[in-house]
């Protein structure tokens, strides 16, 4: 059986992190990928690997759950970590990198490995690929002709709901004389950020032009739409109270105002797109704002009143299934167990997380192809837990989910010892992870 060679459908970061690891352990794969001569709504490059909405895989902070996810992923010898270190931009304590670099990077470790055989256009249909060992890798940009075979496949109907890209604008356009460079609390270079400070009543008019500008319509098929929490459009956020914004994505705390000394009333961010520096993203507004509108009300900020936009917010759908009423922890589907899922399309959320997913498919299969026995790692660690809030049928309605320390058991309690603190809960969680990770890898050497 481990001579058979393994379909991947969907070159994505998922689809790519799963035929790598495939490939490494000598299992010849076909990877299939729709560009170049298909895109989605989303997608602007014809790379694999393109990263669609933000720049950045987050935190690297390892006492952070999704740093954790990252030092775990190096570990087991993640290509998709690998590259993103290779191709990373200043961005404080988070993994950011210059998306163009990194996914030209990705495409061409896909066409280099002698193992791997790169298929490009659209998978319409799986029925080619009968008998054959089959990793779904479609990400949330599923195409709807395939989607469609899915929900026949899985006999379940699709659940979708909704990720925000926000605005990219030109790093010349943006006004120096008001906007400073400094990164929360001083931490990785101390000015990886621009900072757009407002006092109280640029801020006050702001959310009333966010609550108050003309916004794309609906489609039949948006209403009762189900935005992801981490990736809400900022008028969503700012709907919810008009201080809503000042304690998420517009929060001041440890920005100092070098022309003050003191924190703004607000702050709007801004994360270097590339290396060069010559682009920079709004963190945190994705929006659905007809594009005028976002040119008005986002001109509204301080420092960027002439603002050139080199890529307008937009929201696209994202498709995914009741992993945990279909997929066991192998990530294969019951009703058909040749064929298993990978990435954001088992509900897996952020681009660290679905490669993630994509990583341990590729490892369990690769064992199960050679006859070997992979255990799922504990659900102490962040890939463990990650993958068990994928297939565990006890949550009545399945939602995706990042990574978070609140998917893992809770810490033991020894008594006679005070309460820990959020910082220590976070270090101690790490180091269990840390312990068990290394002795499931320990345990599990030969399968590895």
């Amino acid at each position: 059986m481990s001579e058979q060679k393994v379909v991947v459908v969907g070159g994505g970061l998922a689809g790519c992190e799963c035929a790598w690891q495939l490939a490494e352990r000598g299992l010849a794969v076909q990877l299939c990928e729709m560009k170049p001569h298909r895109r989605t709504a989303a997608q602007t490059s014809d790379t694999m690997g393109e990263l669609v909405c933000s720049n950045s895989l987050r935190s690297d902070n390892p006492n952070n759950a999704i740093g954790l996810l990252h030092e775990e992923l190096r570990g087991l010898g993640s290509l998709i970590l690998r590259l993103a270190d290779k191709h990373r931009v200043p961005a404080g304590d988070a993994l950011a990198v210059d998306r163009e670099l990194f996914s030209a990077d990705i495409q061409a470790h896909m066409f280099a490995h002698p193992l791997i055989e790169v298929v490009q256009g659209e998978v319409e249909s799986l029925q080619a690929f009968a008998g054959q060992p089959l990793v779904i890798a479609t990400g949330p940009l599923t195409s709807d002709a395939l989607a469609q075979e899915l929900v026949g496949l899985t006999g379940k109907e699709r659940m979708a709901f909704f990720d925000a890209i926000a605005p990219i604008i030109s790093t010349e356009s943006i006004d120096r004389d008001i906007v400073f460079a400094a990164s929360r609390w001083g931490k990785g270079e101390g000015q990886d950020y621009l900072n757009c400070p407002m006092d109280k009543a640029q801020y006050l008019a702001f959310v009333e032009a966010l609550c108050t500008a003309e916004y794309l319509p609906l489609q039949d098929f948006e209403k009762g739409v189900k935005y992801f929490t981490g990736c809400q459009p900022v008028e969503v956020i700012a709907a919810g109270g008009v201080q809503s914004l000042r304690f998420g994505p517009m929060k001041p705390t440890g920005l100092d105002d070098p022309r003050t000394g003191r924190w703004a009333y607000a702050i709007v961010q801004l994360r270097a797109e590339n290396r060069f520096g010559t682009a920079y993203n709004l963190v945190g507004f994705q929006t659905k704002m007809r594009h005028a509108e976002q040119k008005r009300v986002f001109g509204m900020i301080p420092g960027l009143e002439n603002a050139e936009f080199l890529r307008y917010g937009t929201v696209h759908r994202n498709t995914f299934l009741d992993s945990p009423r279909l997929l066991d922890e192998a990530m294969t589907l019951r009703s058909a167990p040749q064929v298993r899922f990978a990435g954001q399309i088992t509900g897996v959320e952020g681009y660290v997380e679905s490669s993630a997913c994509g990583l341990w498919v590729g490892l369990r299969l690769a064992a199960d192809l050679h006859g070997k026995s992979l255990p799922r790692p504990p659900v102490t660690t962040a890939l463990g837990a990650l993958l068990h809030h994928v297939t565990d049928d006890s949550v009545p309605e399945f939602q995706p989910t990042n990574v978070h320390f609140g998917l893992m058991p809770a810490l033991e309690k020894v008594e006679g010892q005070r309460r820990l603190g959020k910082s220590d809960r976070k270090a101690a969680h790490a180091e269990r992870a840390r312990l068990d990770l290394a002795q499931w890898r320990l345990d599990n050497a030969g399968q590895l």
